[in-house]
């Protein structure tokens, strides 16, 4: 292979590409697109919801039945007989009738069927997958090309914390199951290299899946600061505070910063734009469970540019999480203008720097210090401003896509010239 040739011909995997689908639809989108900027062939096998435009890069979808979450009536009703007869059809659905999450383990071998088609014709000098890790990646090996995963943080992490709360027997039997941990950590050793994005990832990946640390590389995430900008048009409502998240995920800690809501001064009020997937818990539920109804907004979903417009008109982000691998929440609304009120978990400090420039940070799982930190900082506009500033100067200078990109080649280049 030709190691060290200026431009490299790359295979991007991954099972969702939708960039509203979540941080890694976004991770696709961009890294393609500035892998093309610096004059590498990209070509990407994505699942649904698939991407809606990939600069540059070619793009093949993978199908996915999405039987997940679908009720059995609604999946015999759209799927013929004949369908069922396809293994990895017949698969998803009896995985997905026992609570197992089959789309992960499916797009693996979906992927490496197509791979196989399109390698009697083509050749990659590497295949980088976005935190899949399916059984299907063994079977990539086989290909002669270096193969590498980027994990965004272990799944053991969301495990942890959904077990933090009240189920039934029930529910934490098909938990166990639903989260693919053996296979993830079997395959993530198989691997040529494992790329992350941010040294406390880093260190839970070594923790959860027994990854050596010589083959982990750290690239943090960028941040498009053209699209998340201050908007200057749109008035700042004072008092006004915003969190983005999806509301439905236990590690975004939405339910933390309800809780110390009662302890702000009276004039504050949050905006929630809520993201994710469906589905979603009721808004009203939330805000009527925490007697906010006056001082609680949850939008329905919106788009990127309404998105920029909301932490324009807020004085202050509130990022509660009890873990982030990144956060890009926290990063939008720095590069917006937003001091950030953020807890130490995960890489949240590492985005928003220990030396509280551009934020407070506070222990996760506190109301009582969430409350005192913006209360702190919404008594002095002046400072908020001060900070904001700083930590737009902050996204700018530590988290573009660009360095990105190429801190990325670079990981490639070192996984390529140590392949046997």
């Amino acid at each position: 292979m030709h190691y060290h040739k200026d431009k490299l011909k790359i295979c991007l995997l991954s099972y969702r590409g939708n960039p509203y689908c979540g941080g890694q639809g976004i991770y696709l989108q961009y890294l393609a697109q500035e892998l093309r900027k610096l004059g590498h062939e990209v070509h990407a096998l994505v699942g649904p919801p698939y991407p809606i435009f990939m600069n540059g890069a070619s793009v093949d979808h993978i199908q996915n039945n999405i039987y997940f979450g679908s009720s059995s009536a609604e999946i015999l009703a759209r799927t013929s007989a004949k369908e069922f007869l396809n293994p990895l059809h017949f698969y998803e659905y009896t995985a997905s009738r026992m609570g197992v999450f089959p789309e992960i383990k499916a797009f693996s071998f979906r992927a490496y069927f197509r791979l196989r088609e399109i390698l009697k014709h083509e050749r990659y000098d590497i295949i980088h997958d976005n935190q899949c890790l399916g059984y299907g990646f063994l079977l990539m090996k086989h290909f002669g090309i270096p193969l590498v995963s980027t994990i965004h943080h272990p799944l053991s992490i969301d495990r942890q914390v959904w077990f933090e709360q009240p189920h039934s027997l029930k529910s934490k039997i098909k938990r166990l199951l639903y989260y693919p941990l053996v296979m993830q950590r079997l395959v993530a050793n198989r691997l040529d290299g494992i790329i992350t994005v941010s040294e406390d990832s880093a260190v839970q990946i070594q923790k959860a899946f027994g990854v050596d640390a010589k083959k982990i590389r750290v690239v943090y995430n960028g941040l498009d600061a053209s699209i998340f900008r201050p908007v200057p048009e749109v008035e700042k409502v004072p008092k006004r505070i915003i969190f983005v998240g999806n509301v439905a995920d236990p590690k975004k800690g939405i339910e933390y910063v309800l809780q110390a809501m009662p302890l702000m001064d009276p004039n504050i009020h949050l905006i929630i734009v809520n993201g994710g997937t469906p589905p979603r818990i009721s808004s009203q539920d939330i805000i009527q469970h925490y007697g906010l109804e006056d001082r609680v907004h949850i939008t329905g979903q919106v788009d990127q540019g309404e998105l920029v417009k909301w932490y324009s008109s807020a004085q202050l982000a509130v990022v509660p999480s009890l873990y982030e691998g990144f956060g890009f929440p926290a990063a939008e609304a720095m590069a917006c203008e937003l001091p950030v009120v953020a807890t130490t978990a995960g890489a949240l400090p590492e985005v928003i720097g220990s030396t509280e420039e551009t934020g407070c940070l506070v222990p996760p799982r506190n109301p009582d210090r969430l409350a005192e930190a913006i209360n702190g900082l919404l008594k002095d506009p002046a400072k908020c401003l001060e900070m904001g500033h700083a930590a737009r100067q902050r996204i700018i200078d530590v988290f573009s896509w660009d360095m990105a990109a190429r801190q990325l080649v670079q990981a490639y280049r070192e996984v390529m010239s140590a392949y046997r």
